[in-house]
């Protein structure tokens, strides 16, 4: 019985948490069309949330709001994982080698600074107009994150933890999976969530490489058309998709610090 009501009681508060974070959203929402219907703002201005519906609509029966969204959302995850396995690998080299360290941590800070625009025309040189190019720019946002934060997370790591596990004769490469990382499991997953976050803001850069689809895409060529109601909608499935990437990720956050933390 005492079970029963513990578990019933968390659920009321994720339920609670739930509806307490979706105040704001609703009062956004709610303030959003008073001022569409009141006239202070003019459609050309700010579009209804009706008629930002409406596009949506208009976009699923053509059958392109779908690839939109599945395009962009491709992007993304393919160079958020392999930005983040190359951000673990050189955090890992720099985060435990001096040597490395003092060597490469110039460069990737000076690298770090560069704005993602700048990668575009260049990207465009070497690798041409197509997906790889797009990948590969997101591909960069998703790195620094993780490369910075389980960097700075192996170098504070407790020397006496790791002189322990060395005194029973841990080294190496078990050294690292047995006692560094999991160490900074809540900085690696903290780097992660910047990294996906970052990658959809990389995305819309990507997606100017002439591309012809994607919620990138859609933004752009709405501005040029004047479509105020396509570019709220962009906006909104970004912010949407991007949060729900994003807890799925702190639910794999949550079971990796009860596992190794």
């Amino acid at each position: 019985m005492g079970t029963g009501r513990s578990t019933r009681r968390a659920t009321g508060r994720r339920i609670g948490i739930i509806l307490l974070g979706l105040l704001v959203p609703a009062l956004l929402l709610l303030g959003w069309h008073l001022s569409t219907a009141s006239g202070f703002f003019r459609p050309s201005q700010l579009p209804s949330p009706t008629s930002v519906l409406a596009a949506a609509v208009d976009l699923v029966e053509r059958g392109q709001l779908a690839t939109h969204i599945l395009i962009s959302t491709q992007r993304v995850v393919l160079g958020f994982l392999i930005g983040s396995v190359l951000g673990v690998v050189a955090g890992a080299v720099l985060g435990l080698s001096r040597v490395a360290d003092v060597l490469l941590t110039p460069t990737v800070g000076a690298l770090r600074a560069v704005p993602s625009l700048a990668w575009v025309p260049l990207l465009v040189l070497w690798i041409g107009i197509n997906e790889d190019s797009k990948v590969t720019l997101i591909t960069i946002g998703a790195f620094f994150p993780v490369f910075t934060t389980l960097y700075l997370g192996l170098r504070h790591v407790d020397r006496n933890l790791v002189e322990a596990a060395r005194a029973f004769g841990v080294n190496g490469l078990r050294l690292l999976t047995t006692v560094q990382l999991p160490a900074v499991v809540p900085a690696l997953f903290s780097g992660l969530r910047l990294a996906l976050a970052q990658s959809w803001l990389f995305l819309v850069a990507a997606e100017l490489i002439a591309s012809s689809m994607g919620l990138g895409f859609l933004l752009v060529d709405s501005q040029q058309n004047g479509r105020v109601d396509r570019i709220l909608l962009a906006i909104i499935l970004l912010a949407i998709i991007g949060k729900t990437t994003d807890a799925l990720l702190g639910i794999a956050e949550r079971w990796a610090v009860r596992r190794w933390a």
